[in-house]
């Protein structure tokens, strides 16, 4: 969009006039009296005694009649310096719809605009081009915006527009090749006489409140390239009529409450590359004709409820970069023609009813970056030895089966994420561990891991997340709070050693270590640690989640614990923590989730904002106050 503001900015610029038409003026000037904020002077040249075809920023006008054909402040622009970015407050003034030769009206990107849209705009006969996008526009679109038969873009995008859409909005737009409605709250149907506008060639509805079914009309759209109608409440079928948008290259379906198959008639869109109709409730299986579309590169068709076998035929589709099928019920094997998808990147078929074994044909997939197998009964027992051939940066085989110890190929591997969590793998966590420096997400949960954290750990500088919860592991937690990183990078996001046998206590300078620093989750229960809960846990600033249940931990809750200002979550149940509850604690802004269940608390509860329920505080024979009962006065 801003490529074409540019061209059309260049092509008006020649046409200035010194004979400003007096209507014209009168429009602007009461546009600009509209405006009540104005921070970057953008109608600082729009002056009365002065000529608005030649000194008005922003207005360009025709020859020799000194009439307003652009009408160009917007509030994204580029400057001759740098690229401003601004806004403006007031309201459309219906004097526009009195520029009755207008060709180009953009006043997007303003922010602060408010108000209705003037039915008087749908006067200007001549308008090409209307760019209202991004500002705090409400009400709905107005009906008599379907006069506006010279229009080629419009732009109403991020606004706070609602109602349904004129019925015969599109009767007349024939010369329409961009539609901009998204993020707005419209709602009904989409009219079926959106097949009129077949000039369109952008179609974008994302983001709103439609309903009701995709018009069959739609089929008659025969420029059209780019269709988004994601996020929204549309149900029904997929149209077969789909298929006969030959030009189409982008379609986004996403995030909607779509029901049935996928049409067969899906092979008619030839130019098609990029499909997207996850979050929905599509069934049935995948047409085989899938497999005629040249030029696809994504296919995103994960959170449905898909069914059948992945069609063989998928692997014709070359031009494939993305397929994401997560998520459904396919069932049956691998086909071992994806092999055949050299350009393929990521592959993510995860929680679906697939068996294995995996094709070994996928070893040709020599720019696979990403692999997601995860939650499919696949059986697997061992990761297959010809694994180590990929170039993976993300491996996830989460709930396949594997049983064993860890394949020590992955030492010499280029993984960023390894999830191999919910399965039984057994034995001790290797020492070459320490050589997969690169990365930065691990999760070996839910195995059957027995060992000590070896002191290699150390060496995996960039990891950020690690889950190592319901496993056998035993001896001291320090190798993971001493790892070392990267200035910026390797810094813990999240840490789960939840479910396990180590032992404590926790190193009372926790909080003090730079690893943690922008530590958001630390779950620790159900581990024998001892000890007292460290003050420094306090200095973790973005701390949002901490679980200390069952840890076997004394003394009091330290009030610094207070200062961890984004605590959302404080679980220390099942403890034999003593003295009083804290008031900066349960006093917490954001707190959520408060549990100091069954422990030796005793004193009055705090008064506290946040709706704690009885369940929080049970087992504690000496506290007393809402929501337990009163205190006894002695």
């Amino acid at each position: 969009m801003s490529l074409l503001l540019l061209i059309l900015h260049l092509i008006f610029l020649p046409f200035k006039s010194r004979a400003c038409h007096p209507t014209d003026k009168q429009a602007l000037l009461h546009f600009k009296k509209r405006i009540t904020s104005d921070p970057s002077n953008l109608l600082r040249t729009w002056m009365p005694n002065t000529d608005c075809c030649t000194l008005w920023e922003g207005i360009s006008c025709s020859s020799p009649a000194g009439r307003v054909v652009n009408v160009t402040r917007p509030g994204l622009f580029s400057d001759p310096d740098s690229p401003v970015d601004t806004s403006m407050s007031g309201s459309l003034s219906p004097f526009l719809g009195n520029l009755s030769f207008l060709q180009v009206l953009d006043l997007g990107n303003l922010k602060e605009l408010s108000g209705h849209i003037p039915p008087e705009l749908g006067k200007l006969s001549k308008l090409n081009y209307m760019f209202l996008q991004t500002n705090n526009l409400t009400g709905p679109i107005p009906v008599a915006f379907q006069g506006l038969n010279q229009l080629k873009s419009l732009y109403l995008s991020n606004n706070r527009l609602s109602g349904p859409v004129p019925s015969n909005l599109f009767n007349n737009l024939t010369s329409l090749a961009q539609l901009g409605l998204s993020g707005n709250r419209f709602s009904g149907p989409i009219p079926p006489s959106l097949g009129k506008m077949v000039s369109l060639t952008n179609l974008d509805l994302h983001e709103n409140n439609f309903s009701g079914r995709i018009p069959e009309t739609i089929g008659e759209l025969k420029n059209i390239a780019y269709i988004d109608l994601s996020e929204n409440q549309i149900t029904g079928s997929i149209p077969e009529s789909i298929g006969r948008l030959s030009k189409l290259e982008v379609m986004y379906l996403n995030s909607n409450r779509l029901t049935g198959k996928i049409p067969l008639s899906v092979d008619g869109l030839v130019s098609l590359q990029f499909l997207r109709l996850s979050e929905n409730r599509l069934t049935g299986a995948i047409p085989p004709s899938i497999g005629n579309l040249p030029g696809i590169r994504n296919l995103v068709f994960e959170n449905n409820r898909l069914s059948g076998k992945i069609p063989s035929t998928i692997g014709h589709l070359t031009t494939l970069n993305a397929i994401y099928f997560s998520n459904n019920r396919f069932t049956g094997k691998i086909p071992p023609s994806l092999g055949n998808l050299k350009n393929l990147q990521s592959l993510d078929l995860s929680k679906n009813q697939l068996y294995g074994p995996i094709p070994s044909q996928l070893q040709k997939l020599q720019i696979l970056q990403d692999l997601d197998l995860s939650f499919n009964p696949l059986a697997l027992g061992s990761i297959p030895d010809w694994f180590k051939k990929l170039r993976l940066f993300r491996l996830l085989l989460s709930g396949t089966g594997l049983k064993g110890e860890m394949p020590n190929w992955l030492a010499s591997s280029s993984l960023s994420t390894l999830d191999l969590s919910s399965n039984s793998l057994t034995g001790k966590l290797p020492s070459w561990m320490g050589n997969m420096t690169n990365l930065s997400f691990l999760n070996l949960s839910n195995n059957g891991f027995h060992s000590s954290i070896p002191d290699e750990f150390k060496n995996l500088t960039l990891l950020t997340d690690v889950d190592l919860h319901s496993n056998k592991l035993s001896g001291n937690m320090k190798p993971i709070f001493l790892k070392s990183y990267e200035f910026a990078l390797g810094h813990y996001s999240s840490i789960d050693l939840s479910y396990n046998m180590f032992k404590g206590p926790i190193d009372d300078n926790i909080g003090d270590n730079p690893v943690m620093e922008f530590l958001e989750s630390l779950i620790l229960s159900h581990n024998p640690l001892g000890g007292n809960i460290p003050k420094s846990l306090g200095k973790l600033s973005y701390l949002e989640v901490l679980e200390l249940e069952g840890n076997g931990l004394s003394g009091e809750i330290p009030e610094e614990l207070g200062n961890a200002k984004t605590l959302k979550t404080v679980s220390l149940s099942h403890n034999n923590l003593s003295g009083e509850i804290p008031v900066k604690v349960i006093n917490l802004e954001y707190i959520q989730k408060f549990d100091v269940s069954w422990n030796r608390l005793r004193g009055k509860i705090p008064p506290h904002k946040a709706v704690i329920p009885v369940s929080g505080f049970v087992g504690n024979p000496g506290l007393c106050g809402a929501p337990l009962p009163p205190c006894k006065h002695s």
